[in-house]
């Protein structure tokens, strides 16, 4: 997650594959060092810098707040990616889901914010939390994140959800290569409570409208995020048998390329692979080829640190059961 670039429109977006680009500091108030002050022994070593800025936010030194934030934002966030355990991660992030909540109350229009948070809440409800109530309500609050930063961001195309299919469709070609951040990040919002939803049709029924999007960012930046817009592509393919619209072999396609993009080093992208095509097309070998390579794979000291160890845990679960599923 180290590096960050500000584009033309003036949204952040990262160098690297990052779906917990939350821990940036945006903004503090006094409702964030009230709730701050509240948060488990993991955020005490916080307090100090969260006064600090507040001191230097009353003095009016807007410029050193900034630095300060940013600085420390990169810092938390680079060693937060780099964590080895992930449970370690897992016991920290809900702290941080109210840290964050907190800091939009102070800050409802920051749509960097709100983004930053969609991502947060997302994550954590796709990767640790198992309870299908809580994915649901988790999800929720990442997708209205989302479409609140959509809606301020892009205004005039804000009652997008609720046009035609076709009207959808015209909609997104107004968006250029620089709106790729704020569509993908209201794309993956809407996958992720699909997902949490998956077992009610109606949900099911907006799924050509996230492809939609996600089709969209292809053509506009189709690297962006390390080719993460391939890797939610391929799965929303391979969300459904071929005998109700899903397009298996379309997945494979853009899985071996969200695979190429990062060199084989995204973990995630083989893990997804072996789980969600290799299982619906009963494809053994491969999935058993798949888990394998992510589990003697090499997993480097780097931003990628986190997300392939949880993939490394996740494909010795998964290879376990690969006799009994197949």
């Amino acid at each position: 997650m180290h590096g960050w670039c500000e584009n033309s429109s003036g949204i952040w977006r990262s160098k690297t594959c990052n779906i917990y680009s939350l821990f940036r500091i945006y903004k503090t108030n006094n409702q964030s060092l009230h709730t701050l002050n509240r948060m488990p022994r993991i955020l005490e070593s916080l307090n100090g810098f969260v006064v600090v800025v507040a001191l230097l936010a009353l003095a009016g030194c807007g410029q050193m707040v900034s630095n300060a934030k940013k600085d420390f934002a990169e810092d938390l966030s680079a060693t937060m990616l780099e964590q080895n355990d992930p449970e370690t991660v897992k016991q920290a992030v809900p702290a941080y889901l109210i840290l964050i909540s907190s800091m939009i109350k102070g800050d409802p229009n920051n749509v960097e914010l709100l983004m930053s948070a969609s991502e947060l809440y997302g994550a954590y409800a796709s990767v640790f939390v198992e309870d299908r109530i809580r994915q649901k309500r988790l999800s929720s609050v990442s997708f209205d994140y989302a479409h609140q930063a959509f809606c301020i961001y892009k205004p005039e195309a804000c009652d997008i959800r609720e046009l035609s299919y076709y009207e959808f469709e015209q909609s997104l070609k107004q968006f250029k290569k620089e709106d790729v951040p704020v569509l993908f990040a209201l794309g993956s919002a809407w996958a992720g409570w699909l997902q949490a939803n998956s077992a009610d049709w109606n949900a099911v029924a907006e799924l050509p409208r996230i492809q939609a999007i996600i089709t969209r960012v292809l053509e506009l930046d189709p690297a962006f995020n390390n080719g993460d817009a391939y890797l939610y592509m391929a799965v929303m393919q391979s969300f459904l048998p071929p005998a109700m619209g899903g397009q298996p072999e379309l997945a494979r396609k853009n899985f071996e390329k969200a695979i190429n993009i990062s060199n084989g080093t995204n973990l995630m992208a083989k893990l997804l692979f072996a789980e969600k095509y290799a299982r619906l097309v009963f494809d053994k070998d491969l999935h058993d080829k798949l888990l394998r390579e992510v589990i003697d794979a090499k997993v480097e000291n780097d931003e990628s640190t986190l997300i392939n160890s949880i993939a490394q845990h996740k494909a010795g679960l998964l290879l376990a059961q690969s006799d009994e599923y197949f």
